[in-house]
């Protein structure tokens, strides 16, 4: 009975936390351009480069330039600041509006093809935002908001890639 268990348990659920098929062995992750219309000169570099760190140090997949087991590209579609609470300046004349609180979203669309299980291969876009004071100055932003969202949206894609829960 408890061999029967561990059998059936191991076979749904690999102790490495992939579900990624033995046979699969290689990586290539493209660069993911920045397409948005608002431009922040760092995003694609950073964000290329932090999936393929993620990929490459929590998994052993090895990194591969040409004919990959897995493929992954795509795109920056959208980067935003946009306002979300408004305040009222308290000592200004008539009230002069400002925001308090601001919002960034980041967006991603990802072709993920995968040549050892082509049925787990997809196209699918991620977004992910993060509210902030509008007190923050752009390079702290760029600096913590853009890292912040940057590592949730690459979670998600990780999560959908590796983990298949």
């Amino acid at each position: 009975m408890v061999f029967a268990f561990s059998f059936l348990f191991s076979s749904c659920y690999s102790f490495t936390g992939s579900s990624l098929s033995p046979e699969t062995k290689t990586i290539q992750i493209k660069e993911f351009p920045n397409n948005s219309a608002l431009m922040n000169p760092n995003l694609s570099q950073q964000f290329s480069t932090d999936i393929q760190n993620r990929f490459l140090q929590r998994t052993t997949l090895k990194g591969a330039a040409e004919n990959p087991d897995i493929l992954i590209e795509g795109e920056i579609i959208d980067y935003s600041i946009t306002p979300t609470t408004i305040s009222t300046a308290v000592n200004a004349p008539g009230g002069t509006i400002q925001a308090a609180q601001n919002k960034l979203t980041i967006t991603v669309k990802v072709h993920y093809e995968n040549k050892v299980e082509t049925d787990k291969s997809f196209d699918k876009t991620y977004s992910d935002e993060a509210v902030f004071s509008s007190d923050l100055d752009i390079n702290t932003i760029e600096a913590s908001q853009v890292k912040l969202v940057n590592e949730r949206i690459i979670n998600k894609i990780f999560n959908d890639i590796v983990a298949n829960w």
